[in-house]
């Protein structure tokens, strides 16, 4: 099996070649609606709203999610235990000790986010500290802590926010597909099939974009639960908390958001992510079933 450093290189590889990719797409799209509408504005636009957004997202993406799960910071008095935990398992996985959240929820779940492993939060609801023994917590913190190493937490982040622009960016153009102001030669072919393949950009860009990040969402985690579970040494212990999480019906209030849904060890909406094929291609984890099996085949 592959080493945590090996994961976190293909990460790192994995975000500048997105990167890479999303600005050459975006580029491309802002240059074909400039060309339609006669306009190098509208490329200028596209290039430095990715920029100025991929920047600010990037530099903030840690604030914004945990004052939308409205997590709250806590200290080593606080919680003795968890912190603890986080401790003798940062110093296992070799990473700086994360900042602790608790998210003031009753549904069991917890997440990882930062931009690197010197700027890192692990956060957990408190229905999952009441829930879950020592060895199942520790399961459970092994797995975020796995993504911290991994650099799941940058490629997810730069996912999500080219995913962003690309469907802002799309909606924009699409608007202007309706608002005329278009070439004197679009009533030609050439300007007809331009218009239409900017339009189909428009529509299919976003749904890319988002399967893009979905699929790479649902890797990351079978890893981050193999890489969780070298680090505790106990497969068992994260597949009996994950048959907790998947059996616990709790909805959650006020942290879930579909903006965010992915960063969660699983999905915050409840959903029974694996009726079928269809389900499973727009599903921000893999069925749980399938991840305990995978953990319990583990030999370590």
């Amino acid at each position: 099996m592959a080493s945590i450093y090996k994961h976190a290189d293909e990460n790192t590889f994995k975000t500048w070649f997105l990167m890479s990719f999303f600005f050459v797409f975006i580029i491309v799209v802002g240059w074909l609606f400039s060309y339609i509408y006669g306009d190098s504005f509208i490329l200028v636009f596209a290039v430095l709203i990715s920029f100025i957004m991929s920047i600010t997202s990037y530099w903030f993406s840690d604030k914004i999610v945990l004052s939308m799960s409205g997590a709250m910071p806590i200290k080593k008095s606080d919680n003795p235990e968890l912190y603890r935990i986080v401790e003798n398992l940062s110093i296992t996985a070799g990473l700086p000790l994360p900042k602790i959240y608790i998210i003031n929820e009753r549904q069991l779940n917890a997440f990882a986010t930062g931009r690197d492993k010197n700027h890192a939060v692990v956060a957990v609801t408190s229905g999952l500290l009441e829930k879950l023994n020592k060895v199942e917590l520790e399961g459970v913190i092994a797995h975020e802590l796995s993504h911290i190493g991994n650099k799941d937490m940058l490629l997810s982040t730069v996912i999500v926010i080219f995913a962003g622009i690309i469907a802002l960016l799309s909606d924009f153009f699409l608007r202007m597909s309706f608002w005329g102001g278009r070439r004197d030669n679009d009533d030609n072919r050439a300007g007809a099939l331009l218009m239409l393949l900017g339009i189909l950009a428009s529509i299919l860009a976003p749904i890319a974009a988002t399967l893009i990040k979905l699929a790479i969402s649902r890797k990351r985690e079978f890893l981050a639960d193999a890489d969780g579970a070298l680090l505790t040494r106990y497969p068992e212990g994260l597949a009996s908390a994950l048959e907790k999480i998947d059996a616990d019906v709790t909805p959650m209030r006020k942290a879930a958001h579909p903006a965010t849904a992915h960063l969660f060890i699983d999905s915050p909406f409840n959903d029974r992510q694996h009726q079928n094929w269809f389900v499973k291609i727009f599903s921000t984890h893999p069925p749980v079933e399938e991840r305990i099996k995978a953990l319990r085949d583990m030999q370590v």
